[in-house]
């Protein structure tokens, strides 16, 4: 009878050891599900550097291919203009706070809620 008791007392404690390894021991159901969130961001992330790549790569195929886009690119980001074209800044003014068109300040604001262009020329 002392003999099964042992057994017993045995196999509850090997039962307990496997359920720890299960639940929180290494390669367990914690690590697993950590590894299963880890696996779905760098999806996420490659899915949006796979985009951001394609939307990249069209981009290439299109100033290699195109005129018009390395037209459009030099005006944009350089502010390269033809000749003969003139070149208008439009700068907008913040709006004033104050109800009455008064300025924090106290002076009037009147003439600066307009925006405002600045003229440039080309030289040849």
């Amino acid at each position: 009878m002392r003999a099964l008791r042992t057994l017993l007392i045995v196999l509850v404690a090997l039962l307990a050891l496997l359920q720890y390894r299960l639940w929180l021991g290494e390669g367990g159901l914690r690590d697993t599900q950590a590894l299963e969130a880890r696996v779905r961001t760098q999806t996420d992330e490659n899915r949006g550097l796979r985009l951001r790549n394609e939307r990249l790569a069209a981009e290439v195929e299109n100033l290699k291919s195109g005129e018009a886009a390395v037209e459009e690119r030099a005006r944009s980001e350089l502010g390269m203009i033809k000749p003969g074209e003139t070149f208008y800044r439009v700068v907008e003014t913040p709006a004033p706070a104050a109800i009455d068109g008064q300025s924090a300040d106290g002076a009037n604001d009147a003439g600066a809620n307009g925006a405002s262009a600045q003229s440039q020329t080309p030289t040849p």
